[in-house]
């Protein structure tokens, strides 16, 4: 059951902060703005009465949990806190959502909701994918990272110990509720992660949001409220535009992992946890444009470009010390190998990536050679 809200939405476009992800009858708004949690009512037109599991954790809880609740009246809402963290994303957790399904009795027509950052939203995305054949869910990300990315385009999973986000499934939210003053509460750490998968934006199609970046930073770690919301917006106007004409990641989507092989495989050998994603993303997104400038895609220039800025934001710029051949390995794990041919989105300018597996893999091994002996 998808309920719609052609009214709901239009009026958060007329706030131009908000926007639609295109994808016919499954259209879905993003919502932005500054105190939207505390809107009586907000999500009653996509719930339409029905009953509600709110899955958060319990940092989230004495925050947010009360305004959530109020958004949603005349509903039988009920809910449950999982554990925090990277290291939590697993489907033994994923099990404690589908026991509290059973112990409520929640059939097709319930609805999740996602309060919290990306493991909230991924595995709640990934319960409802998976819950019946499907329920609808609904996510409102209190991360800046989630906000900008893990919110927004379906995809769902959880980790396997052989990698990340193997276990999944493509799952669109009725609707996406992004409400700045959740960034209030978060920590520097988690700050800085969010800001590296806006970068990364900038680096794989937009040089002119690249180079708003590089003057704006400060005003970005000091948490300047309007430029995050446009940060927000933008973000989520390029992950949107790209999402509606690749759904299901067979062509132009996959731009939107660039530095994720690189970084994925960070996660994995340093162990799930001990570096967030968004750091783990902003030292890939490095490998990957050393690694492109070593193919003379990318100048000199660009490559400190890349390196200055996401230094500038006080984020990870080098990979972990890991012998190299158990990095490689970590890299043939994910997703993105096809044919045993490791897949990587590649730069040949900042705002100009591709994905590419058309590069000598004497080369590739060569670079983590080289990256690893410091």
């Amino acid at each position: 059951m998808r309920v719609h809200s052609p009214v709901l939405a239009e009026q958060f476009m007329n706030q131009n902060l908000s926007l639609n992800v295109e994808l016919g009858a499954r259209t879905y708004p993003i919502m932005i703005g500054t105190g939207l949690l505390r809107e009586s009512g907000l999500l009653d037109p996509y719930v339409g009465g029905r009953d509600v599991l709110i899955v958060t954790n319990d940092q989230l809880v004495p925050l947010y949990l009360n305004p959530v609740e109020g958004l949603v009246t005349g509903s039988r809402v009920k809910t449950l806190v999982l554990p925090e963290g990277e290291s939590a994303k697993t489907l033994n957790t994923l099990n404690l959502i589908f026991d509290a399904l059973v112990q409520h009795r929640f059939g097709r027509d319930c609805v999740l909701v996602a309060l919290g950052g990306g493991v909230i939203g991924d595995i709640t995305g990934f319960a409802a994918a998976t819950w019946q054949r499907g329920v609808d869910f609904i996510q409102i990300p209190t991360t800046l990272l989630a906000q900008v990315d893990s919110s927004v385009g379906g995809k769902t999973a959880v980790n396997h110990p052989g990698g990340k986000n193997l276990i999944g499934a493509f799952h669109q939210p009725l609707c996406v509720v992004s409400d700045m003053d959740t960034l209030n509460s978060l920590p520097e750490r988690e700050l800085g992660a969010g800001l590296a998968e806006v970068v990364k934006y900038g680096l794989l199609g937009d040089a002119e949001f690249f180079a708003w970046l590089e003057a704006e930073y400060p005003g970005l770690l000091q948490r300047d409220k309007e430029r995050l919301q446009h940060v927000v917006r933008t973000s989520c106007e390029i992950k949107a535009r790209i999402v509606a004409a690749d759904e299901r990641e067979q062509g132009q989507r996959a731009l939107l992992n660039l530095g994720h092989t690189f970084g994925h495989a960070i996660e994995r050998c340093a162990g799930y946890g001990t570096w967030l994603h968004g750091e783990a993303v902003a030292a890939g997104m490095c490998m990957a444009a050393a690694f492109s400038h070593r193919l003379g895609w990318l100048s000199t220039d660009e490559l400190a470009r890349t390196r200055h800025l996401l230094a500038h934001l006080q984020l990870p710029i080098d990979p972990p010390g890991v012998p190299p051949a158990e990095f490689l390995s970590a890299m043939s794990l994910d997703k993105k190998v096809i044919a045993g041919h490791i897949r990587l989105v590649l730069m040949r300018a900042i705002g100009q990536a591709e994905v590419t597996a058309d590069y000598p893999e004497h080369d590739l091994v060569d670079f983590l050679s080289e990256q690893f002996v410091r």
